[in-house]
């Protein structure tokens, strides 16, 4: 049977939602952070070499990345809407904005948080002058690309109900995890009217629900 190692505050919540999604059958082996460095256990580090979550065994199977295992689970119910299927009217778009979450947004989310602990981290007695090279980098880089994909964002469920057309899809899964964690992290408050309407719409999935429930508390990191 497919096992969800499932890393607390971590992205492998998608997997759990997928999973309720198709109402399929799994196990659950929760691993809780180190409560010092918010870092995995040594016990999941162990599953695969590069450690990341989240991760996924079946069988002998041992598969971490976020869209490898959403292909591999949907390549067990092919005939799911939850990915279009090819030459379908909204496939491009969901091919789009499943591998933007991973590929442009998250990346981004994950700077965020790294510039903020950049200035939290360190002695006080050097923090301001860390702050200040750290701003200016935000200034240059960081907070233009946000910009842009945030509007992006903005922009796409001004015109639709979910990213990839008016049916839920996987994309929005994927989607799903990075929109709590701006919600949080950068800014994406209600200057954002359709993006906090599709978070409301995502919480209010019967299968999301369930996943929270099994999940626990679930605070994305802010800092």
């Amino acid at each position: 049977m497919l096992t969800v190692h499932h890393l607390e505050n971590s992205q492998s919540i998608r997997i759990l939602w997928l999973l309720e999604e198709l109402k399929l059958d799994y196990k659950l082996e929760h691993y809780q952070r180190n409560k010092e460095t918010s870092l995995a256990p040594s016990e999941f580090k162990k599953l695969h070499l590069v450690g990341t979550s989240p991760c996924i065994t079946d069988g002998e199977l041992v598969l971490p990345e976020t869209n490898a295992i959403v292909d591999y689970i949907l390549d067990q119910v092919s005939d799911s809407p939850l990915r279009p299927q090819p030459n379908s009217e909204n496939r491009q778009s969901y091919l789009y904005w499943l591998h933007a979450a991973q590929g442009s947004f998250m990346p981004l989310l994950l700077d965020a948080l790294i510039f903020k602990r950049m200035v939290s981290k360190v002695p006080a007695i050097i923090r301001p002058i860390i702050k200040f090279v750290v701003n200016k980098v935000e200034q240059a880089y960081l907070k233009p690309r946000l910009h842009k994909m945030l509007t992006h964002i903005e922009n796409t469920l001004s015109q639709q109900t979910w990213f990839s057309g008016d049916n839920f899809t996987a994309a929005d899964i994927v989607m799903g995890y990075c929109m709590d964690v701006a919600a949080v992290r950068v800014g994406m408050d209600e200057r954002y009217p359709n993006a906090q309407a599709f978070l409301q719409r995502m919480r209010q999935r019967p299968a999301f629900k369930r996943a929270m429930e099994k999940n626990g508390d679930f605070v994305p990191f802010s800092e």
